[in-house]
C-alpha cells in the first residue's frame, strides 16, 4: 500500500477545481469565471484566515458573557433564582442528576473550549511548522465541523425546560441572557470553522517530487 504522502496535489500539477460545480480548470485560469457555472476560479481562498480569525474573536467576545450570565431564570410561588451554565450544572449534580450535568458541561464549557482551541491551532499552523500531521490536521478539522452542532444542547435544554414548566402555574422557567450570547458564540465558531480552507493544510508539506523533501530513514543513518 502506497504511501498518502506521495500522492500529488492537484495544485502540484498545475490544475484547479472550481469550489461551486467541482469543474477542473488549468491552474493558469485562477481569477477568471468558470465556464461552467461562473463562479470565480481560486486554487486558495487567501482571505480565509481573515475570516477565520474574525469569526473566531468574535465567538470568544460573545462566549465570555454566555457564562458570566444567568442562562435559566426560575420563578415560583415564594422565590427567584437565576443561575448560570455551570451553576446550572452543580444544581443537577447536587440533585443527583450526574449524567444530564455532566452532558451539559461537556457540551456547554468542554467543547466550545476545544473548538476554540482547534481552530486557533489549525490556523497557526498553516504559516507555522506543525506538530501534527496534514492528516491529523485534516481529521482535527473534519471532527471540529462535526461536533459543532452539539454545542447548542445546552441552549435546547433551556428551550425545552421553559416549554414544560410553562404548563404549571407554580412555576415559571424563562431563558437569561446568557442563552442569545451562548447560542451567537456557537454560530461565529461554526462559521470560523467553515471559513478555513483546508485546502491550505496541505500546502504546509512539500510536493511528493520536492527535492526539499527528505526520507525519514535516511534521516537516521
Amino acid at each position: 500500500m502506497s504511501d498518502h504522502s506521495d500522492i500529488p496535489s492537484a495544485r502540484s500539477r498545475g490544475m484547479l477545481a472550481c469550489t461551486r460545480c467541482g469543474a477542473v480548470w488549468p491552474i493558469a485560469a485562477e481569477g477568471t469565471d468558470c465556464d461552467r457555472c461562473g463562479h470565480t476560479l481560486h486554487s486558495r481562498d487567501t482571505k480565509s484566515l481573515q475570516k477565520v480569525w474574525a469569526w473566531w474573536i468574535a465567538g470568544v467576545m460573545a462566549y465570555i458573557p454566555a457564562n458570566l450570565e444567568p442562562m435559566l431564570k426560575t420563578r415560583t410561588l415564594v422565590m427567584e433564582s437565576e443561575s448560570t451554565i455551570v451553576e446550572g450544572a452543580f444544581d443537577l449534580i447536587h440533585h443527583g442528576d450526574i449524567p444530564v450535568a455532566l452532558i451539559i458541561l461537556i457540551a456547554s464549557v468542554g467543547i466550545p473550549v476545544a473548538k476554540f482551541g482547534a481552530i486557533a491551532y489549525l490556523a497557526f499552523s498553516v504559516n507555522r511548522q506543525a506538530k501534527l500531521s496534514a492528516h491529523g490536521r485534516q481529521h482535527l478539522y473534519e471532527l471540529v465541523e462535526y461536533i459543532g452542532r452539539w454545542s447548542m444542547i445546552d441552549v435546547f435544554v433551556v428551550a425545552i425546560l421553559s416549554a414544560l414548566v410553562q404548563l404549571n402555574a407554580a412555576a415559571q422557567i424563562s431563558p437569561g441572557p446568557a442563552a442569545l450570547t451562548f447560542a451567537l458564540s456557537v454560530i461565529f465558531t461554526m462559521l470560523s470553522a467553515q471559513s478555513f480552507d483546508s485546502r491550505m493544510i496541505w500546502d504546509t508539506d512539500p510536493a511528493p517530487n520536492d527535492p526539499t523533501k527528505k526520507d525519514p530513514h535516511l534521516e537516521r543513518h
